[in-house]
């Protein structure tokens, strides 16, 4: 063996070493550049040095991109309530591109569990296992074909670049406030589709299918049934031409006459505050039609598809009258535009999709969500104040090696999942009970079980 072989041996040795001890001090850099980031953000640094905004400074001080920037902000802000996934990150024992992906589903009850799973695994086996799980679930967890995020990948050339650019942030001026990727883009191809030009007709010029029982549904996109979630078609059957069964006439979910009214009152434009789109927007009913709700006017607001969907997914709460004036709130119970808690908003909408997956009615949801607003603890602890105001019991079987809740029978949650009669041995209050029988009860999935 030559003398430039042993040096050759010595060398990829010691350059394995060196880029191991270099990832684990990148990921404890990039855990201390997102919490700077956040605190800059916080405190408004960008305008305190005469920035125009704070992606713009970002991009002159760390050569970072809108999307890059935003998505820095986000794992930062997520890690201030997930402790174990930032220590694994600070530590370097999992490196930023796999917080990124666990901070979009992990919550302080599952994070070990998601930690144990990223375990080992490239970006894209984590990107596999988070894709068609929402916050709250485990990795064991099945995934839901309707909740899997697809992903868009397109050449441009600079030109299309700039112009793309410059459409986002119209879109988000128009919003007037924060909007997402997904929903800045759900809104411009609602607008390439464009919709009807008769105010007493429906926005929606796409196909959809929806089962009567379950309420989940599929979209045709070009001769392909996607599964999308049941807020989606809760979204769509509020302003929608149903065409029923073959043969039927088509017919409008809101008369013509109700819908023109409602439009010219809102100017053809979103009601809520800040927001000024005015193409492509739908008529909410502010009482759910599937519990009775009527075509009330005074009851009924123009939305557009952003916040259209926000309002379904209890992220955006309507109270009062037209005559009255609407009052828009966050899901924390702030004032439209002065989120006072992100984490607190972010909690009361995962209570609020918890409660509706498993069957109760969205005014059910939606009262006992904010009966619990000013609830102290954390997620599992305001979850159960609001089963126990909708239900007169609530159990936590104890004799499994995954403790459930189970709700009494006199309120009967629509959907399936009831069981036999039967015995179990029962905790209420933290105190155990002997062998008790149970009435018929429904199993509900919770997100930290």
């Amino acid at each position: 063996m030559t003398i430039d072989t042993v040096l050759a041996a010595e060398d990829w040795e010691r350059a394995h070493a060196e880029l191991v001890r270099i990832g684990k001090q990148k990921s404890a850099l990039d855990w201390e550049e997102g919490r700077w980031l956040l605190v800059a953000l916080r405190g408004e640094t960008h305008r305190r040095l005469g920035f125009g905004s704070f992606a713009e400074y970002v991009e002159r001080l760390l050569g970072y991109g809108h999307r890059t920037t935003e998505e820095k902000l986000r794992v930062a802000e997520a890690l201030e309530h997930l402790p174990q996934v930032e220590q694994a990150l600070q530590e370097g024992s999992l490196h930023w591109s796999a917080v990124r992906e666990l901070t979009r589903v992990a919550t302080e009850h599952t994070e070990a569990d998601w930690i144990c799973a990223a375990r080992n695994k490239t970006v894209r086996e984590i990107e596999r296992l988070v894709s068609g799980r929402q916050r709250g679930d485990r990795p064991e967890d099945p995934a839901k074909s309707e909740a899997r995020r697809h992903v868009l990948r397109i050449e441009v050339s600079a030109e299309t670049l700039a112009t793309w650019r410059e459409a986002m942030a119209k879109l988000r001026r128009d919003a007037g406030g924060p909007l997402d990727d997904d929903a800045a883009i759900l809104t411009m191809a609602r607008h390439v589709l464009g919709g009807p030009k008769d105010e007493g007709r429906a926005s929606y010029q796409v196909a959809m299918t929806a089962c009567e029982h379950c309420g989940n549904g599929t979209q045709d996109g070009k001769g392909e049934a996607i599964p999308i979630e049941r807020a989606i078609v809760e979204m769509a059957q509020c302003d929608a031409q149903v065409l029923g069964k073959p043969g039927a006439r088509a017919t409008q979910t809101i008369p013509p006459a109700i819908r023109r009214q409602v439009m010219r009152r809102c100017s053809g434009r979103c009601a809520v505050p800040g927001c000024r789109n005015a193409t492509f927007v739908d008529v909410h009913h502010c009482d759910p039609r599937e519990e009775g709700g009527s075509h009330d006017p005074e009851r009924l607001v123009v939305l557009c598809a952003a916040h259209h969907r926000a309002a379904h997914r209890g992220r955006l709460s309507i109270e009062g009258r037209a005559s009255e004036g609407f009052v828009f709130r966050h899901a924390d119970g702030s004032e439209y535009g002065r989120i006072e808690s992100p984490q607190r908003a972010d909690e009361a909408a995962l209570v609020f999709r918890t409660l509706r997956q498993n069957g109760f009615k969205e005014t059910d949801a939606r009262r006992a969500v904010e009966a619990t607003r000013g609830h102290e603890g954390n997620l599992e602890s305001r979850l159960r104040a609001a089963l126990e105001l909708l239900s007169a019991r609530v159990f936590r079987v104890s004799d499994s090696a995954r403790p459930t809740y189970v709700v009494g029978n006199r309120l009967r949650p629509r959907g399936r999942g009831w069981n036999c009669w039967g015995s179990s041995r029962t905790t209420l209050g933290g105190r155990a009970t002997a062998q008790t029988r149970l009435e018929p009860v429904r199993c509900l999935k919770l997100p930290f079980t």
